[in-house]
């Protein structure tokens, strides 16, 4: 198996993803377009794009930031989707999978960052790659924006604060507005690169040093567990 991430910047790394990567000898390749590393051109060589998160939202120009392109990003998702690939989105790469599809990202209603829990929709635990989440789970989140969705879009999980948490575009395309991948490291690297300085005024913005304490094994768990029965679905269609 061959994993493909799009890293849009050196704090939003790939955490648990890469970790299950890894751990299955899988070959993986970056994008990390921040370092001015290019996008793929070809797609027929991989097997999973994961696309990570960043402070960037799909209407952030290249005028804006330089490192990200918006539209040739959705390209790469649309060529990856068209060719039957795994492509998997984290927060904003959620959003430009959606944008990909038709489906215009929004502002949540709530800014989140923390350990909180999102609740599984009905459409969510009738799901087989989503069956072991359970009805509640809580989850890794740091977000201002969702994802839109598409006319075939089943909507997974939500939370208190967003009601796009999980979207299942297909059955091989996922949009994640929560970070199940987020790691202790990773949360670290967050904090220094945010300001958190006025967390108290949000219902659900943890301090940072609350942010460092959080148990993020189990949610990662869920998520290894979820790209294995991914990965087992993709494999029996290939």
């Amino acid at each position: 198996m061959h994993i493909h991430f799009i890293i849009h910047e050196y704090f939003e790394a790939p955490g648990a993803y890469e970790a299950w990567a890894k751990s299955h000898d899988h070959t993986i390749t970056y994008s990390r377009v921040y370092e001015d590393e290019p996008l793929l051109h070809n797609v027929e060589g991989i097997d999973f794009l994961i696309v990570m998160g960043g402070p960037q939202d799909p209407v952030t120009t290249t005028e804006q930031c330089p490192h990200f392109d918006a539209k040739r990003e959705q390209e790469v998702i649309s060529k990856a989707i068209d060719a039957g690939k795994v492509v998997i989105g984290i927060c904003l790469g959620s959003q430009l999978i959606g944008e990909a599809l038709g489906g215009q990202y929004e502002h949540s209603p709530e800014r989140e960052i923390g350990k909180f829990p999102i609740t599984l929709t009905d459409d969510g635990l009738a799901h087989p790659l989503f069956d072991h989440f359970g009805n509640v789970l809580e989850v890794g989140h740091w977000h201002n924006d969702m994802p839109g969705l598409t006319t075939n879009a089943q909507l997974i999980a939500y939370s208190e604060g967003c009601p796009r948490q999980i979207v299942a575009y297909s059955d091989l395309v996922f949009g994640f507005q929560c970070h199940m991948e987020l790691t202790k490291e990773v949360v670290a690297l967050l904090i220094e690169n945010d300001d958190l300085s006025e967390a108290a005024k949000y219902r659900f913005v943890d301090e940072p040093d609350v942010l460092l304490n959080h148990d993020y094994d189990e949610m990662n768990q869920k998520l290894h567990e979820f790209l294995d029965k991914l990965e087992g679905y993709y494999k029996s269609n290939h």
